[in-house]
């Protein structure tokens, strides 16, 4: 059994560790336990109050019509910069706009050559797997 202290988010625990091994696999199981803290502790900071919730961004809903391709997002992210408009012209593998998702900026390709009916999102807005973005002609 080993023990190891822990600190998440300014709390620590300590934790045990057994090692449960066969032929130099090993497996751990941790216990947490909470470290008490200080004997004496200062008076408690007042809680702060949770932010008030933003308000929700109502999405309207995409219907493409026969002979249109939806092209919906692959991941959550943010929109960070939309590069077409309602309009364009875009070819197979053309960039429809970036998406960042952990940290990273994804292109969001054209699947096929067509014309942009409509963008669905805007730069900045949250979308979640599957939100409808961009719809080709």
């Amino acid at each position: 059994m080993r023990k190891f202290i822990i600190n998440v988010n300014g709390n620590s625990y300590e934790v045990e560790v057994e090692e449960v091994g066969v032929e130099g696999k090993v497996e751990s199981k941790p216990v947490q336990k909470p470290n008490p803290g200080p004997a004496n502790p200062g008076p408690a900071a007042a809680p702060k109050a949770a932010p008030a919730p933003a308000p929700k961004e109502e999405k309207k809903e995409v219907v493409a019509s026969e002979g249109q391709e939806v092209v919906e997002s692959p991941m959550p992210g943010n929109i960070w910069k939309i590069l077409v408009q309602e309009g364009d012209t875009v070819k197979s593998g053309d960039t429809l706009l970036i998406l960042e998702a952990m940290k990273m900026e994804n292109e969001i390709l054209a699947p096929r050559d067509g014309v942009v009916a409509s963008v669905n999102t805007t730069e900045g807005s949250s979308v979640n797997t599957g939100d409808k973005l961009v719809v080709l002609d």
